[in-house]
């Protein structure tokens, strides 16, 4: 008996954990490092090699979410957006948080290393810009693009996790991510104005206000649509994807028609739904065209 409820305890505070870091979002960034992954084989990568990058990106990931609610803890309690992160943290315990952590740490750097001898020499790079960003917005009203470089970093981890090698292909690709990933988490921060003028925490819409901050985040997506029809011209990409780009450009304009100065009650659809078909679709086209001209 006592057996079974140490397995339980230890399935519930995993589960948990999956909660509190939000690992549905892996969708942001998963799709895009399976993208670079195809394009930098010119067709379908080795098993071993797609498997260890995604494990590589979901640790990374993990390490970086639990990294974060660790160290904001003081700030998200006074949230009432996040204040619910504090009592999952405690059903988890911080030792189990700290300890996920680190292992999801060293488990990303083993990866790394089982890909090839770059990834494994840069893989402490990643963790320091990853890990960076949570202290951020201590400092900065620039937090969002730091986001964004985190998740621009998957499409260039994949790439090299294929070739061993750095070209500018996948730095294109990154670009447009983190364009992307700046803009709808500008969108997302509207609704922790308040809050971070309060705390002293820095932002783009505690500096420039909600509604300059949402003309910000348009034309940041308007240039990731433009860096995505640029990124055709490193790659061997055809008019499937070219297709592709297009739709992702009419989903980013019902995004920004979802949000209003005065009315933020559609963020989660604009933030989690919309971007998550965006992501999804911008990768099925993308592998659709390669395999059918590779």
């Amino acid at each position: 008996m006592n057996t079974i409820q140490s397995e339980q305890n230890i399935f519930t505070r995993f589960y948990t954990i999956l909660k509190l870091i939000k690992f549905s979002h892996t969708i942001f960034s998963l799709p895009f490092a399976v993208m670079s992954a195809f394009i930098a084989a010119d067709g379908l990568p080795g098993t071993r090699q797609l498997l260890l990058i995604l494990g590589a990106l979901v640790m990374a990931r993990s390490c970086a979410m639990t990294f974060n609610r660790l160290v904001d803890a003081r700030y998200d309690i006074h949230n009432p957006r996040t204040s619910y992160r504090i009592q999952l943290q405690g059903m988890i315990g911080k030792t189990n948080l700290w300890f996920f952590t680190i292992s999801c740490s060293l488990l990303f750097v083993v990866f790394a290393g089982m890909l090839n001898l770059l990834c494994l020499f840069i893989s402490p790079l990643a963790l320091l810009i990853i890990f960076g960003y949570s202290y951020t917005k201590r400092f900065t009203n620039l937090s969002h693009i730091v986001l964004g470089l985190s998740l621009a970093l998957s499409p260039i981890g994949a790439w090299i996790g294929i070739t061993g090698e750095i070209t500018i292909a996948p730095f294109i690709l990154a670009l447009a991510v983190l364009l992307w990933t700046a803009g709808f988490d500008i969108i997302y921060a509207c609704q922790d104005l308040q809050h971070d003028i309060k705390t002293g925490l820095h932002s783009i819409p505690s500096k420039i206000g909600i509604k300059n901050s949402l003309i910000l985040s348009s034309i940041l997506h308007f240039l990731m649509v433009i860096v995505l029809f640029i990124f055709m011209y490193f790659t061997k990409l055809h008019f499937v994807y070219f297709g592709g780009v297009c739709f992702v450009g009419l989903m980013l304009i019902y995004e920004h028609s979802l949000i209003k100065p005065h009315d933020l009650s559609k963020i989660s659809l604009a933030f989690f739904t919309v971007n998550g078909i965006i992501s999804m679709i911008l990768m099925a086209v993308t592998l659709v065209d390669i395999l059918i001209f590779c």
